[in-house]
């Protein structure tokens, strides 16, 4: 089932919240398609358990064949692990971060992704999509090194990766929480794990609000929308994750 996240004069974007679920066999993964006129993008394909259903879904509102750019975050297979098939049955560009681009073709068969990879640069870039464009915004360490989250200027919906993560969601996913306080239990643990440091965090917050946000779309777990956009944005940053808790003791020979 696709979620429509906007829908106005030709731009469309949708999500694919339930193609695996948290009590599966492998996390809950959000997917996403921007439509824009007669051409798109898919964001974060995710794994060969998403593929034929996501492909199906898509066919539905658009064609296939003209998507001309997939779009990854990093290199996790929750990702970009159906990239094979997605290099076979599209045309498609993939845009990923200079670090994996050439660590990306380990997905696929020999040759497959020849010429049809661009590897955004630490800065991030801007990446044409019809007559506008999507931006590839800098969110290094939040978890990987080498990672981006997607800006679309037309909808102000950020594409935020693994930022922003919810767990236990599965079942409502679909739904935006608009307002943090009770949202933050499902998001805390995730953060503290999986983001390297405060500092990142504080830095990203700053860049952020720097945008006019609509909704922060994460690609696991719930989309925020309202309220809850500004309230997480100051809140991620008071956060202290990854690296701020590490002493001698995480790094010890076991008994």
């Amino acid at each position: 089932m696709a979620i429509e996240l906007f829908n106005q004069d030709g731009h469309v974007c949708l999500m694919f919240a339930h193609l695996s679920d948290e009590g599966g066999d492998a996390v809950q993964a959000n997917q996403f398609l921007v439509i824009h006129g007669d051409t798109g993008a898919i964001i974060d394909p995710g794994g060969n358990m998403a593929y034929n259903e996501l492909l199906l879904t898509i066919g539905r509102f658009f064609p296939p064949s003209k998507l001309s750019k997939i779009l990854a975050s990093h290199a996790d297979p929750d990702i970009i692990a159906s990239l094979d098939r997605w290099m076979t049955s599209t045309q498609a560009t993939l845009y990923i971060s200079r670090l994996w681009e050439r660590f990306a073709p380990h997905f696929c068969k020999p040759g497959k992704t020849q010429g049809r990879i661009i590897g955004i640069p630490d800065p991030g870039m801007r990446i044409p999509l019809g007559n506008t464009e999507l931006v590839a915004l800098p969110a290094h360490f939040m978890h990987s090194e080498g990672n981006f989250q997607f800006w679309d200027p037309v909808s102000r919906i950020l594409f935020s990766g693994d930022l922003g993560v919810s767990m236990g969601t599965s079942l409502d996913a679909s739904s935006p929480v608009t307002s943090l306080a009770a949202h933050i239990p499902k998001m805390a643990a995730f953060h503290r794990r999986y983001m390297v440091s405060n500092k990142v965090l504080r830095l990203w917050a700053n860049m952020a609000r720097s945008l006019p946000i609509q909704m922060i779309v994460p690609q696991h777990g719930a989309p925020m929308a309202g309220a809850a956009v500004q309230e997480f944005i100051e809140w991620i940053g008071t956060i202290d994750c990854g690296v701020d808790h590490l002493t001698q003791a995480n790094y010890a020979v076991p008994a």
